[in-house]
């Protein structure tokens, strides 16, 4: 297993054994805020890790969210082309497998939880701490389960009588969605799992059912007239609602294809959670992967099955509730069936706190966030209380505080697009550990380089592109300038380079002390970094 070494004697590789003792030589005069003391328990028993079935509901449930109910109408609104789009669609699974067999090889050769954290650190070993805290910086201020909160609150509304808008009621009944999902995986972790499998199961279920229904449609069992749109398949479309085509539309149609495959990393950041994760991993993420495919695509032939081009374009979040009232009318029971979607949006939140948490917990586990005993601690029910309401202050607050309209779609669609620059980089990192000679790499899985390749420039052309002015010239066409989103994007990367130089640099030169990093023997039996501060006058 290959294991990052930040020790505080450049380029030495101490033993665990050393490190360990070393900690408990340091002096009374030692500063140690940020350490996490050794008697502190994060060790679950097998009873609570998760198993093959698990791994691939946690997977499912992060995946299958509001994305496919509600990104369609964009994704087809910036091509004009519905086979255009389909292809977008598969491509969109393709790329995801890409990045699934990089974050595989890198999973099984750090069998930890952390995710990208664990294998950044591996890669970018200087300047230290640096991809760290950049790392954390978006995980932390962007890792929120606001969309798909809100997208329960609409939904659930809608089902109920009212409209499928984004207003303040629907808010509220996010915020209830987001604050049963964290204290239920605080009081009661084991029935957290238990409800998102369920969920799980649910959500596939509704996924067939809207791609059965779209066979329906296809046949003519719907109750507008044919909306003939596989007819001149690739014709592109043009006029208001449309995004001009151009590399700018059809980034921002990837990108968002890329935000509804979001999740299949999930089982990565809670490795030290499930069961035999060699194993685990190398069945339950492929097969959630391909399953999740399938079924996107085909729910998007149901979509144009039975909505006109004109309204899909223009649908934006309500796709699978005008596909309902297309094919079974606007009765009450056909209302009552985007509940359904409703319930698929909880079990999203529910797989995102669970595995965010985890991943914040780590960070303060090993120390780097202002109050890490705290933020890392289990205590007191067993389960990561603080690191859950960390995730859902920052929640609440992007679901309350943006107003509707643009200003909101534009914080919740940023939680993609620096996810674009760190693929990149890990991408590139793996090909680096791949071909240099410095230290062995055979974890028991090999991308290939090609498939390494591809998904590295797929990242690369998303993180890049946004940059360029839409092809239709029209500046403003997101309710605000089309630089500012790649430019906030960047920025909360940046902020965590600001933080690693507070951190670092300049409260060590005031106070007199330095960070320095200890490798000892978690309580599952792992190798796990630990940042110090150490008095130096």
């Amino acid at each position: 297993m290959g294991i990052l070494n930040l020790s505080s004697n450049e380029g030495a590789e101490a033993a665990p054994e050393a490190a360990i003792k070393d900690h408990a030589n340091h002096t009374d005069e030692d500063i140690e805020v940020g350490e996490v003391k050794q008697e502190s328990k994060y060790a679950y028993d097998d009873s609570r890790k998760l198993g093959i079935t698990g791994a691939v509901f946690l997977i499912l449930n992060k995946m299958i969210g509001t994305g496919i109910f509600s990104t369609p109408s964009s994704i087809f609104a910036a091509t004009g082309s519905v086979g255009v789009c389909l292809f977008l669609w598969v491509i969109g699974g393709f790329l995801t497998f890409c990045g699934l067999s990089v974050w595989l090889e890198f999973g099984l050769a750090i069998p930890r939880s952390g995710g990208e954290k664990n294998y950044l650190e591996h890669i970018y070993r200087h300047p230290k701490y640096l991809a760290t805290c950049v790392l954390a910086s978006q995980m932390i201020l962007l890792g929120f389960s606001s969309g798909n909160s809100l997208a329960f609150g609409r939904y659930i509304l809608y089902a109920a009588g009212g409209e499928l808008q984004d207003s303040y009621k629907a808010r509220g009944v996010g915020v209830a969605c987001a604050t049963f999902a964290v204290v239920l995986h605080t009081v009661a972790p084991k029935w957290g799992i238990r409800l998102f499998n369920v969920l799980g199961v649910f959500k596939v279920a509704v996924l067939v059912f809207i791609v059965f229904s779209g066979f329906a449609a296809l046949a003519g069992h719907r109750l507008v007239p044919d909306p003939r749109n596989f007819e001149n398949a690739f014709a592109i479309e043009s006029g208001e609602g449309y995004g001009g085509g151009g590399a700018y539309a059809y980034s921002n149609a990837l990108l968002n294809i890329v935000y509804s495959y979001k999740g299949w990393e999930n089982a990565n950041y809670v490795l030290s959670e499930i069961k035999d994760p060699r194993r685990t991993l190398t069945i339950a993420a492929p097969l959630a992967v391909g399953g999740v495919t399938i079924l996107y695509v085909l729910a998007n032939v149901a979509y144009f099955a039975a909505i006109p081009k004109s309204d899909l374009a223009t649908s934006e979040v309500i796709v699978a509730g005008l596909f309902f009232k297309n094919v079974f009318g606007d009765s009450a029971g056909a209302r009552s069936l985007p509940a359904f979607v409703a319930l698929s949006n909880l079990g999203n939140v529910l797989a995102v706190s669970f595995a965010h948490a985890r991943l914040n917990q780590e960070l303060g586990k090993e120390g780097l966030l202002p109050g890490s005993r705290f933020w890392g601690s289990n205590k007191p029910f067993n389960s990561p209380a603080a690191a859950l309401f960390l995730h859902w202050i920052v929640t609440i607050i992007v679901l309350l505080a943006p107003p509707p309209g643009p200003a909101y779609n534009f914080i919740v669609n940023l939680y993609t697009y620096p996810g674009a620059w760190i693929n990149s980089f890990v991408a590139a990192g793996l090909i680096y550990l791949q071909y240099q000679k410095r230290e062995p790499w055979n974890p028991g899985w090999r991308t290939f380089l090609p498939v390494t390749i591809i998904f590295l420039l797929c990242n690369a052309f998303l993180a890049i592109v946004p940059f360029i002015p839409p092809a239709s010239g029209d500046v403003w066409a997101d309710g605000y300038p089309y630089y500012v989103f790649p430019v906030v994007g960047v920025g909360v990367l940046i902020l965590g380079g600001i933080y690693w130089t507070l951190w670092t640099k300049f409260w060590p030169a005031v106070r007199g002390h330095k960070i320095v990093s200890e490798r000892v023997i978690g309580e599952d039996g792992d190798e796990v970094i630990r940042y110090r501060k150490v008095k130096t006058r």
